[in-house]
């Protein structure tokens, strides 16, 4: 007897796979959030923290931390069946930021994790997505101890306009990065159906 396709089942599918940046300041939770969801083990490119660094890097806020990203983070994700993103976690410290050109490379879209106790360390890579019109979502990871505000105040605080989504996260849980990273692929798609139907017009 020969089975029809329904009967083999359904024949492979090849999934679309798309690049997504996870950016933000140092000791913002990178490194934790493309951990917390690759199912892959992630490649760290960590270094201990030196005294030779400790005027170049600003540990207020996050004293506990002993090591940095000095290259990238990497990790892949599979969204559902037929979505694989790729995730690159850039270096924080801004002697390292060379190394954000060629990550953006072919980049569908980013994140930019925030932290309330040093939002000002955000600045930097919010400024470079909207230089380059790549699409960008920031979360605000909840760290303990960090105060909460309301959602316009951070707007404000940060002078994002007003289509760029702002969500609230825990960077070590799994479904709450899905949930960024699911908002962030939407708010990319949407941006560029936008500018096709601009280019239309």
């Amino acid at each position: 007897m020969i089975l029809g396709r329904s009967e083999r089942g359904k024949p492979p599918v090849e999934p679309v796979t798309l690049k997504i940046l996870v950016a933000g300041g140092f000791g913002v939770g990178k490194t934790t959030l493309v951990g917390a969801v690759s199912e892959i083990r992630p490649l760290r490119t960590e270094e201990l923290l030196t005294e030779a660094g400790r005027p170049l890097d600003d540990t207020s806020g996050v004293e506990a931390k002993s090591t940095t990203t000095v290259a990238m983070d990497f990790g892949r994700i599979t969204l559902r069946e037929d979505l694989v993103l790729y995730l690159f976690g850039t270096p924080g410290q801004e002697r390292f930021w060379f190394m954000w050109d060629e990550l953006s490379e072919g980049a569908l879209g980013a994140v930019v994790l925030a932290d309330t106790r040093r939002l000002e360390d955000c600045f930097a890579a919010v400024d470079y997505f909207e230089r380059r019109s790549i699409p960008f979502l920031v979360g605000v990871n909840c760290f303990e101890g960090a105060s909460r505000y309301p959602e316009d105040a951070v707007r404000r605080a940060l002078d994002l306009d007003d289509d760029v989504p702002l969500v609230l996260c825990d960077a070590r849980d799994r479904e709450s990065v899905k949930e960024v990273l699911v908002g962030v692929v939407q708010h990319a798609m949407t941006q560029a159906a936008e500018r096709r139907r601009a280019v239309a017009t």
